[in-house]
């Protein structure tokens, strides 16, 4: 059975599509949050990893590492999530930024 448009309008959006449309509309903006909340979150991971992991070689710091890519990987919705809020905001106050004389 096809779909209508009416009913492909009242499902649910996708986080990833939402976050694509937002994208769309902001551009570089919204990717560079996205990516620097992604980065963020890695670090701040790895950190708490290794601060309660007592390892001595160079195979600890891989498993850490592996182990805050997966923590990462888990919070993504919530990533999503804040992008989608922040995005606009930083977007206002960029605006507000009085343009330097260049």
């Amino acid at each position: 059975m096809s779909e209508t448009k009416a009913e492909t309008e009242k499902k649910p959006r996708v986080l990833k599509d939402r976050l694509q449309d937002h994208i769309a509309e902001y551009g570089k903006l919204a990717f560079i949050i996205f990516i620097s909340l992604g980065l963020m979150s890695l670090t701040g991971f790895y950190i708490a990893i290794k601060a309660g992991i007592d390892v001595g070689s160079n195979s600890g710091t891989a498993g850490a590492l592996a182990a805050a890519w997966v923590a990462n990987k888990l919070t993504t919705p919530i990533r999503i999530g804040a992008t989608l809020v922040l995005t606009p905001i930083v977007a206002k106050i960029l605006r507000r930024a009085p343009k330097s004389a260049g």
